[in-house]
């Protein structure tokens, strides 16, 4: 008995007979829900799931030279920072003929060089890239990925495509001068893993005291160990160890800023009068520590957000005009940083370009 071609696998054709409609509108509600209306488009998603149709993706990249996926490269998938961004990705795709395909560089430029050439070898819809700092190859090969192309979390002078993100250096800045119109004279660094981003925002913390004329080399601790509670707490300890009299640490995320308090707490230093500390990102604990810490909160959903967006309005061949885009940040202050005799207020202003 000859056996059908694909025999046991639903074609778009079965899903339309089930459905009662034509193959084309089938086509088109798969591709562009908003195209069909509600009741049609619920017969269709019925008929999906009763066959376990899946649509052919080589079919429809033959069809149209390029797949309906959009890559995602980031650097961590258990950092909430990423977290964060993902989720706004997602919840702006989850309405539209678009999916993701993620991939993890674990902070690897070389991991990031294979990813990006097994995605782009699939032909995307259009990229998504952490950071501005990939390799020469890296950057060959996004510029002749033939696809819009979206770096996200920061801000640089030459974009390879489209870019949404904000200034790290004036972020670090921003709360660095926040610390020093604290009244806190004798401020520390406490910076992990050290890669570019930190590196900006060490030199944020350096520009504005040096400003000030309180800028002190041997405050400065860090190391290339990727970041932790735990470590927070260690660094604070070794700086402590090395200049005792340091009156106020910027930390270059959350998790060093609660490691800190921690060791605060522990050696009986109290918080904000004996020592300031202040964070960056602002993740929930922030707000639930006690006390209250200080820290940079910075737009990560919406970065996820515009970035799709972008993306989107390029692949539709409406490129935005505005092809970088700074989100900003906000200084979130709280009882952390709060000394007597300095007026306690919710929240601090946006950056300004420096």
């Amino acid at each position: 008995m000859r056996t059908r071609r694909n025999a046991g696998r639903p074609t778009i054709a079965d899903v339309a007979k089930r459905a009662g409609v034509s193959s084309i509108t089938v086509s088109r509600a798969l591709r562009d829900p908003a195209r069909v209306s509600p009741e049609l488009r619920r017969q269709i998603e019925e008929a999906v799931r009763e066959l376990n149709y899946v649509p052919d993706q080589h079919a429809r990249a033959l069809a149209s030279a390029r797949t309906e996926v959009i890559g995602v490269i980031i650097p961590s998938l258990t950092n909430n920072v990423f977290a964060d961004v993902l989720r706004g990705i997602y919840d702006s795709v989850s309405q539209t003929p678009h999916q993701v395909q993620l991939g993890n560089s674990r902070y690897s430029p070389i991991e990031e060089e294979r990813l990006l050439g097994t995605f782009l070898s699939q032909r995307p819809a259009a990229m998504i890239v952490a950071g501005i700092d990939q390799t020469a190859r890296s950057r060959k090969l996004l510029e002749s990925a033939g696809c819009p192309v979206v770096q996200i979390m920061e801000l640089g002078e030459e974009p390879i495509d489209m870019m949404v993100g904000f200034s790290h250096r004036a972020a670090a800045r921003l709360v660095t001068t926040h610390l020093i119109e604290a009244g806190y004279r004798r401020i520390g660094f406490l910076g992990a893993r050290m890669d570019p981003r930190t590196q900006r925002r060490l030199e944020g913390y350096r520009a504005a005291l040096m400003e000030a004329g309180l800028y002190d080399a041997e405050r400065l601790t860090t190391t290339p160990t990727p970041s932790s509670v735990t470590l927070g707490r260690d660094l604070l300890r070794d700086l402590l160890a090395r200049k005792p009299d340091t009156d106020a640490v910027f930390c270059i995320n959350d998790d060093l800023a609660i490691g800190a308090l921690f060791e605060c707490q522990s050696a009986a230093l109290t918080v904000p009068e004996r020592i300031g500390i202040a964070g960056f990102n602002d993740l929930e604990m922030m707000a639930a520590a006690w006390p209250a810490l200080t820290s940079v909160r910075t737009p990560r959903y919406e970065i996820g957000q515009r970035a799709v967006e972008m993306a989107r309005a390029a692949i539709a061949g409406k490129r935005p005009a505005e092809r970088v885009v700074d989100v900003g940040v906000a200084l979130q202050v709280r009882a952390s940083t709060q000394r007597a005799g300095v007026p306690a207020t919710a929240s601090g202003p946006l950056y300004k370009a420096l």
